[in-house]
């Protein structure tokens, strides 16, 4: 019986050794392990042995089907995950391509314009996000009653700390730290309450200021004609209109035709032919004293723009939210 035993042992052991498939394995299961196997069979003839012999093939019998079980699982796995690596992978498929990243349609734009103010020798200073509010206001003469001042048009953090409506404390901080002349701009994202096609809670703008002295109007709007012409690549119809700001004096709106509809009117420039694109004006004197500057002494202007606007009317975009749906079908037309 024993021999047998150890016969049956290594002749399955063989067999399993073929095993190349699923199919040739349940073969192997069925003549080995199964009910009515060569094993089975020897298992149930070991009752009719002598009394002294039952223990020892008893046990070499329960030892051999336990170690046929074991490398039958083995390899039960072994093919189940043979099958799946195999379907899983096709060395005949060609390669999945790999789309690379680019930059946000606002961050082309962005060092677009930066680029230009550059390029005619302005240099770029970036500031806080949270400001305080001398900066972002008071010493940029916009009194305690003004409307900008309200909790419907600025986050306020505290009663003296806020989200930067503008990025124009920046000029405040570049007068207090230097000298003029002085030739900047200030890029960076700023905060107000606003959200409809042309508007978002949350934009970015770039401030200019040029201080020195015998700085004229004039001065400025050669700048500004000088980077619209640059930015929009030929002749754009432009326009200053009056307007008012606390911190410039006098102080002007400029309009450019507006590149959705070409001048005829539509729901981006309300229905007019134009789209405001910056404010801008000569530097208040109230400004210069709360900076310690002579204004008899020295004259300056400043602008600020917005790029998203900017971006808006350079790729013919009617809808400002657009650049922050996060929705690839658009940022990937960029």
């Amino acid at each position: 019986m024993l021999d047998k035993l150890q016969s049956l042992r290594q002749e399955a052991l063989d067999a399993l050794a073929a095993v190349k498939d699923a199919q040739a394995l349940e073969a192997f299961r069925i003549r080995y392990l199964g009910r009515k196997s060569e094993f089975a069979t020897l298992l149930r003839g070991v009752g009719k042995l002598p009394k002294e012999e039952r223990p020892r093939a008893g046990a070499l019998a329960n030892e051999i089907r336990a170690e046929l079980e074991g490398l039958y699982t083995a390899k039960k796995q072994e093919l189940a995950g043979w099958r799946q690596t195999r379907t899983a992978v096709d060395c005949s498929l060609p390669g999945r391509r790999t789309v690379p990243g680019h930059p946000h349609p606002v961050t082309r734009m962005m060092e677009e314009v930066c680029g230009i103010f550059e390029a005619m020798g302005f240099t770029v200073a970036e500031g806080p996000d949270v400001e305080l509010d001398f900066y972002n206001f008071e010493a940029l003469n916009i009194p305690s009653h003004h409307p900008a001042r309200d909790m419907h048009d600025t986050f306020y953090i505290a009663d003296s700390v806020l989200l930067r409506t503008h990025t124009s404390p920046m000029q405040i901080r570049a007068m207090e730290a230097g000298e003029p002349p002085l030739r900047m701009i200030a890029p960076g994202k700023v905060y107000r309450c606003d959200s409809d096609v042309t508007h978002t809670p949350m934009f970015h703008q770039v401030e200019g200021f040029l201080v020195d002295r015998r700085v004229s109007f004039a001065d400025l709007k050669g700048v500004l004609g000088a980077f619209v012409a640059q930015v929009f690549d030929g002749d754009v119809p432009l326009r200053f209109r009056p307007s008012f700001f606390p911190f410039t004096e006098p102080s002007a709106e400029v309009d450019i035709g507006c590149m959705i509809c070409r001048g005829t009117g539509c729901r981006v420039c309300k229905q007019t032919g134009w789209i405001e694109i910056l404010g801008a004006g000569m530097i208040d004197p109230a400004v210069f004293t709360s900076v310690g500057y002579d204004p008899e002494q020295v004259s300056g202007f400043a602008f600020g723009l917005g790029v998203e606007r900017i971006a808006m009317l350079k790729y013919g975009i009617d809808d400002l939210r657009l650049f922050y749906d996060n929705d690839l079908r658009f940022l990937r037309q960029f």
